[in-house]
């Protein structure tokens, strides 16, 4: 994939990141100009200011957004967070890359994403729910079950889809669960939701695993961020017997060679609310750790974790992304080159979006699956998907993510043909 030269600034802009894969893949398909037009734009971006009373009696204005990229397929399908450097940008790169993702694994949801600029660290939970009913209040004429669906994404949580929850269904004078996804279990959630995403990189793996011929047994593993999605890869993956060598957080990191005991791990978190210190392994700046030798490296926190700077240092065999937009296109070509397998975000990492729509399916049924049906749909969706990017990649002599991005442009595409163009 030959990427034009481009700043570091424009590198890590995740919508010009976005763009880069989108245009190579969509000349690839020789997609029709019209189409190109409607799938590189935005179907609507709503940016809102609002007022919050804070603790302290003041009021502060916050910015919010929600970018629906397309909903040809069904409801926009997307996570709400929380953060300061939350840009418009960020926000509708990561909209149109759920519009891929559930195109990929084949769901009836469209893209979307949403955002709030602030610090959730440095708010109270008054605060945190203050705001949340407010942004909700805001947008509530563009979300819905047939509409779009928000979820729990960076710095929100279960509770924060409760509040948005019952914000709505205040303003509609009915109890609306199928309002977003990612909620608790006792108002609507789903079973298996939580780990769901860890559970698809685990899938993943082992489909990586088989397609190159390695062994599960000892593979050498390191994870990039010990968060919902990262932790839950780590324990299932130690429990079916990787080898998990390393674990880099934004505060250090962690590296035992002969494996780090998940269990033990997350039982040191929960009582310190950190992993440096942990005895079982020995601390190792996250930059050298995530660059130490391995079978598998899964970056599961956030964006730009492999750019240009550091992807020649990369000593995976295989890459599963964990996170949205882990890797830079630029750092892609170099990945190339050294001949790293590298399974995209928008196929790795959509058992979450997956799941949260058998939560969907269930609200909106009031029937509820048990947890180990919920797991068995999952774990063949992704290996369905996967051997579907695979052999598109084989077919049209691309890579797995250029592969995964022509298959669900292709989708998309074929929706839009047959439903037309309204004018």
């Amino acid at each position: 994939m030959a990427v034009p030269s481009m700043s570091l600034e424009q590198e890590i802009n995740p919508w010009e990141a976005q763009s880069a894969r989108f245009e190579f893949a969509a000349r690839k398909l020789n997609l029709d100009p019209g189409l190109w037009k409607v799938l590189s734009t935005p179907a609507r971006e709503i940016i809102v200011h609002f007022p919050v009373h804070m603790d302290n009696g003041s009021i502060e204005m916050f910015t919010g957004f929600r970018v629906q990229h397309s909903v040809a397929r069904g409801p926009g399908k997307g996570g709400i967070r929380y953060a300061p450097d939350v840009s418009l940008d960020e926000v509708r790169a990561l909209a149109s890359w759920m519009t891929w993702k559930c195109a990929v694994v084949n769901i009836p949801f469209g893209g979307a994403k949403g955002g709030i600029i602030c610090d959730p660290k440095k708010m109270s939970q008054g605060e945190l729910e203050r705001m949340t009913r407010r942004y909700t209040s805001e947008i509530i004429e563009f979300i819905g079950p047939e509409k779009d669906v928000p979820a729990p994404d960076m710095n929100t949580n279960e509770q924060t889809m409760a509040w948005i929850m019952d914000t709505y269904s205040m303003h509609m004078r009915q109890t609306v669960t199928s309002v977003v996804t990612g909620k608790p279990l006792n108002i609507g959630g789903s079973r298996g939701r939580r780990e769901a995403t860890g559970r698809g990189i685990k899938v993943i793996c082992d489909e990586s695993m088989r397609y190159l011929n390695m062994n599960v047994e000892g593979c050498r593993v390191i994870v990039q961020g010990f968060g919902n999605v990262g932790s839950n890869a780590a324990r299932l993956m130690h429990e079916a017997g990787y080898k998990i060598i390393g674990i880099a957080e934004f505060d250090g990191g962690l590296y035992n060679p002969n494996g780090i005991d998940i269990h033990q791990l997350l039982e040191y978190r929960s009582r310190n609310n950190t992993i440096l210190g942990f005895s079982g392994a020995e601390a190792m700046p996250s930059d050298e750790v995530i660059e130490s030798e391995c079978e598998i490296l899964i970056p599961a926190a956030m964006e730009n974790v492999i750019t240009s700077r550091n992807a020649d240092r990369i000593k995976a065999r295989v890459v599963v992304e964990g996170a949205n937009g882990p890797t830079t296109a630029v750092a892609d070509e170099i990945l190339a080159e050294k001949r790293i397998f590298v399974m995209p975000d928008i196929l790795s990492n959509a058992g979450g979006v997956t799941a949260s729509y058998f939560e969907w399916v269930q609200d909106r049924q009031g029937y509820f699956w048990k947890e180990a049906i919920i797991n068995e749909q999952l774990e063949q969706i992704l290996r369905d998907s996967f051997e579907d990017v695979t052999r598109y990649a084989e077919a049209h002599n691309v890579n797995n993510r250029i592969a995964a991005y022509m298959l669900a442009i292709d989708r998309v595409a074929f929706t839009i043909k047959q439903r037309g163009i309204y004018a």
